[in-house]
């Protein structure tokens, strides 16, 4: 490094502008009020559709209007009551992040935790093929590249695992280093 360039020294001013810019977007993505979901409003809406629907529908199997209405009020509400659950878990993941003293490692145990309690089910061994996709690599070994997630009340896929493929001591690629393991060892008296 020559005498003629000075160092550059960290300032922070990198970090603070990247800073003001997350905080930016974050204030564009905020809901306003007149944005949230009103309960009342929505049912008003589901209900006016399904009357339509259900006046399509002879009148010797059609249900009553107070039999659309009370489930629809229930569906509705039990829409707002998981998707209560669900925000309460992403809070509870945040306010663990914020944790002054929470090190990477303490953050991932703490979103597993509330993943698991949340039923969800995190596969991280490739035995269970049908949950993963692989996506790069040969050979004839496996190795998680990314989790695979099943909801564990239905068995359903949350989201799939990734895989990528690698070699296996003592499979194709090394069988030849495993015959000279084996002439070398029958050699010795």
């Amino acid at each position: 490094m020559s005498e003629n360039k000075a160092v550059k020294k960290p300032t922070g001013r990198q970090a603070r502008k990247e800073a003001r810019a997350w905080k930016a977007d974050m204030e564009l993505r905020t809901y306003r009020p007149d944005q949230l979901l009103n309960p009342a409003e929505l049912l008003s809406r589901f209900t006016e559709k399904a009357r339509e629907l259900v006046e399509q529908v002879s009148e010797e199997v059609r249900p009553s209007r107070a039999e659309v209405t009370a489930a629809l009020r229930q569906a509705v509400l039990e829409a707002f009551r998981t998707r209560e659950q669900y925000v309460a878990r992403l809070v509870e993941t945040d306010a663990s992040s914020w944790m002054t003293d929470m090190s990477a490692k303490s953050l991932r145990r703490a979103i597993r935790t509330s993943l698991i309690d949340s039923g969800v089910r995190v596969i991280e061994s490739s035995d269970e093929g049908e949950h993963f996709v692989v996506v790069e690599g040969e050979g004839d070994g496996f190795e998680v590249v990314r989790p695979a997630y099943v909801d564990q009340a239905t068995g359903k896929l949350i989201l799939s695992g990734q895989l990528r493929r690698v070699f296996v001591p003592g499979g194709q690629a090394d069988s030849r280093t495993d015959e000279q393991d084996a002439s070398a060892t029958e050699e010795k008296p």
